[in-house]
């Protein structure tokens, strides 16, 4: 899992990056959560994540958006770091010439910020979305969102109460095409502490059922 320096419109961002075996292997970027509350790459719920796509198949990259640790620039209340997420695909898709399934994983200001540019990027071909925060900002942008995925949420939560949740994904569900998979994880609260490991097989059932399995063996 080596760090990597990559080139941002406001400097260097800093990432780590898993390169699969797999020379076939699909992509994911994962995003932490928001910088003003202490939010990056080594977020716990990021690295997991992370792992969840690692361990399924997956080469992932995981970065620090501006200002964070050792990317340069300053915190851009979301427009910048979505600048930053839309050069790290770049950079990914660089090094992973070809044809290949990219997915993009979130949680809380990072699933915000995943969900924005999967409205601008239509090579994305999937989601992971943790605790989307629905209840500080609008989610109307996906209208209509363009594929399927899994959004995850505590039970418990307090920052991104499930009752918000409950009705961005009921709106999804109701768009043609569009399945999310759904899972509240019971007593658990934005840390979900004592449940990541619920998060990672929560992702690996959900990769499994769409079409991973090909993809598995390393």
């Amino acid at each position: 899992m080596p760090e990597i320096v990559l080139m941002g419109h406001a400097g260097r961002i800093e990432a780590r990056y898993h390169h699969s075996r797999n020379v076939n292997a699909p992509l994911v970027m994962v995003l932490h959560p928001n910088p003003l509350q202490g939010g990056t790459m080594n977020n716990r719920v990021t690295v997991a994540l992370y792992n969840a796509f690692v361990e399924n198949g997956f080469s992932a990259i995981r970065f620090n958006f501006r200002g964070v640790g050792k990317s340069e620039g300053v915190h851009d209340k979301g427009e910048g770091e979505l600048t930053d997420t839309a050069a790290v695909l770049d950079w990914i898709q660089s090094v992973n010439q070809g044809e290949r399934p990219l997915w993009i994983a979130g949680f809380s200001f990072g699933a915000l910020i995943g969900m924005q540019l999967l409205m601008r990027r239509p090579e994305i071909a999937g989601f992971v979305s943790v605790c989307p925060p629905t209840n500080l900002y609008d989610f109307s942008f996906l209208a209509p969102c363009p594929v399927s995925g899994m959004i995850i949420n505590g039970a418990n939560d307090l920052v991104c109460p499930v009752e918000n949740v409950n009705k961005l994904v009921e709106k999804l569900n109701s768009q043609k095409g569009i399945k999310i998979d759904y899972r509240v994880v019971p007593d658990c609260d934005h840390s979900f502490q004592g449940h990541l490991d619920t998060i990672k097989n929560y992702v690996t059932e959900y990769l499994n059922a769409k079409y991973i399995k090909s993809a598995v063996n390393m």
